[in-house]
């Protein structure tokens, strides 16, 4: 942490789980505030996810429609899943792709990573573009659900702002596109291995 960052720093004094799912896990710490106060931090600990923007041909974006239960409704996004342990972001995407999908890309290019809840988690979620794509096969897991789309930018621009589109993880990766179609931002695109 940077000397000027210091006076905002939190001392963790000690942790304790609350619960522990399948992958997620909830935690309560007692921390020590820079006045020199106490108080706790609940927060989610995740094991990180990968979001793929993947670009067709025409321009045209592969979306996924998906039931989502917490929200009680099918949410339109970008394809996305969580890192299985010591996997290599890369392949996470690679593998998502391809199992929610059915499609698999030529290029590659890592963007970055975003924190979609700073507030209550750790969750940090890598973002890549992939174009080049070759439809194929989904290969979805079990009990999952859910219906391949696509849309112009155009298209996705116009559902964010009615209200339409609200995934965080989908509305930075339009940012990302927009920034890098524009040339304001750049991506460095690998083939596939």
């Amino acid at each position: 942490m940077a000397d000027d960052e210091l006076h905002l720093r939190e001392t963790r004094i000690d942790s304790e789980p609350v619960y522990e799912g399948h992958f997620l896990q909830v935690r309560r710490d007692r921390v020590r505030l820079p006045s020199g106060r106490e108080a706790a931090r609940e927060y989610i600990r995740h094991p990180g996810a990968v979001m793929i923007v993947p670009i067709l041909d025409d321009g045209r974006l592969l979306m996924e429609r998906q039931y989502r239960y917490p929200m009680e409704r099918v949410m339109l996004e970008f394809p996305a899943g969580k890192l299985d342990p010591g996997e290599d972001r890369l392949v996470c995407a690679q593998r998502e792709l391809l199992e929610e999908t059915g499609y698999r890309a030529a290029e590659w290019a890592h963007a970055g990573v975003l924190h979609n809840a700073i507030a209550y988690s750790d969750e940090g979620i890598e973002i890549f573009f992939a174009r080049g794509l070759r439809a194929g096969e989904r290969q979805l897991d079990e009990g999952e659900f859910l219906d391949v789309v696509t849309h112009t930018p155009a298209e996705l621009d116009a559902l964010a702002a009615s209200g339409s589109l609200t995934d965080a993880k989908t509305l930075i990766g339009l940012l990302w596109l927009s920034r890098w179609q524009s040339g304001a931002w750049s991506l460095d695109w690998r083939a596939a291995a």
